[in-house]
């Protein structure tokens, strides 16, 4: 028997076309980005003025008008209709949350769409915050010894391009994505649906390399371009605040499973989350700056000011309404990697593609079984070496499981009198 008629898949189809068209006109974060010469006037007052960014306001008229008519054609109860009202619940917030810039409510948008650092996460007990103030507690015990270990950034952006440029292929062959060396670009790399850019004036070491192309090129490249290729649903390729922890959290644990996810950055994830709520206690840019200055591994001011940069984007620079989105890398990645251990115990490797078949929250898998169980999905084609070789990440996955049921209380008390 047939799961959807033709006539309720040209409905779902024409919804779904609808709502990619109405998303494709609330870009978040190219409508939040910063000029690089905000950056410059910053460092040029002694890092004593704030920046003044500006933003292009968006009419959200059109993208409300098609969510309406999206909304029309979804009266099903499948889970197929119910990620698509997702879809559009996400794109009437997303509407929102950019014509509020630079006002208090666009913290509150933010909250909806991203949660805050006070948000549950795994369990339902534990916050975000406390996860980062944990992880960060614990990094710092080891911050001299970890710095020591940390390789030396002494590669440039043409070093790095050139080596993303030779391992790229092996995943992408002709569709790799372009490797650009750019000087307007936030932070050290950004990526889109078909390139990455790496700043100009960066120095990167062999773990930032890794760090890229598993996070930036195997995940988010490579599931936009699965979700492009879908042919009945490539709205599968867009990146929204919807689908942002999944994709987030699958990218820091590529990073992970790959041996990359070394100390300093692993704490700079945590670090971001304890700026947030600084920023929602009032704190402005200038002490948020100050913050990721005195933790930084390097002396390399620009990088504190990009992470600083990221927390009060869209917000208010003088503090009380910071942008939640950094807060969601760390919730991702606990909920991914629990689901990779469900996924484990199932002992079918198509559960672990179905992550990779498009852009999608793990709110979604439900839906993406079903249309892949109606034909109506393709599998992916681009996929990470640890996605399509799984031997590693089964073993570690099912130790983990197994680990996880050991009492740490009962192992410190063991070694008690050593640790004392």
């Amino acid at each position: 028997m047939a799961l959807f008629s033709d006539a309720e898949i040209e409905r779902l189809v024409s919804a779904a076309t609808l709502l990619l068209s109405a998303e494709e006109r609330v870009p978040v974060l190219r409508t939040l980005s910063w000029d690089r010469s905000l950056a410059d006037d910053f460092f040029r007052s002694g890092c004593k003025s704030p920046p003044r960014p500006t933003y292009v306001r968006i009419d959200a008229d059109p993208t409300l008008d098609k969510v309406r008519a999206a909304r029309g054609l979804l009266a099903g109860s499948s889970p197929v209709h119910e990620w698509l009202r997702r879809f559009a619940d996400v794109a009437e917030r997303t509407a929102a949350l950019l014509q509020s810039v630079g006002t208090k409510e666009f913290y509150v948008h933010s909250c909806a769409l991203y949660g805050a650092p006070g948000s549950p996460i795994a369990d339902g007990r534990r916050t975000a915050l406390e996860l980062s103030r944990r992880l960060d507690s614990l990094l710092s015990d080891f911050d001299d010894g970890g710095k020591k270990l940390e390789p030396p950034a002494r590669h440039t952006a043409v070093d790095i391009k050139r080596r993303l440029d030779a391992e790229l292929p092996a995943v992408f062959g002709a569709a790799s994505p372009r490797v650009e060396v750019v000087a307007n670009v936030s932070g050290k790399a950004a990526a889109g649906r078909d390139y990455i850019k790496l700043r100009s004036d960066a120095s990167f070491s062999d773990l930032d390399a890794t760090q890229i192309l598993q996070h930036e090129a195997l995940v988010h490249i490579a599931t936009g371009k699965n979700g492009q290729a879908q042919p009945h649903f490539p709205l599968l390729a867009e990146s929204h605040p919807g689908n942002a922890r999944t994709q987030e959290g699958l990218a820091v644990f590529a990073e992970f499973i790959s041996g990359a996810l070394d100390p300093s950055r692993f704490k700079r994830l945590a670090d971001r989350v304890i700026a947030i709520d600084m920023a929602a206690q009032g704190a402005d840019f200038i002490d948020i700056f100050n913050f990721f200055r005195e933790r930084s591994a390097t002396d390399a001011p620009f990088e504190a000011f990009e992470s600083a940069r990221r927390v009060v984007r869209g917000g208010l620079v003088e503090g009380g309404a910071p942008f939640t989105k950094d807060s969601v890398y760390l919730q991702g990645l606990l909920e991914v990697h629990n689901y990779l251990r469900t996924a484990v115990r199932k002992g079918d490797a198509a559960w672990i593609r179905l992550l990779f078949v498009g852009k999608i929250d793990l709110a979604d898998l439900e839906a993406m079984k079903m249309l892949r169980d109606a034909g109506l999905l393709a599998d992916p084609r681009y996929l990470p070496p640890w996605a399509t070789d799984l031997r590693y990440l089964v073993s570690y996955l099912a130790y983990s499981t197994f680990l996880n049921e050991i009492s740490l209380a009962d192992v410190a008390a063991k070694y008690g009198k050593l640790f004392s």
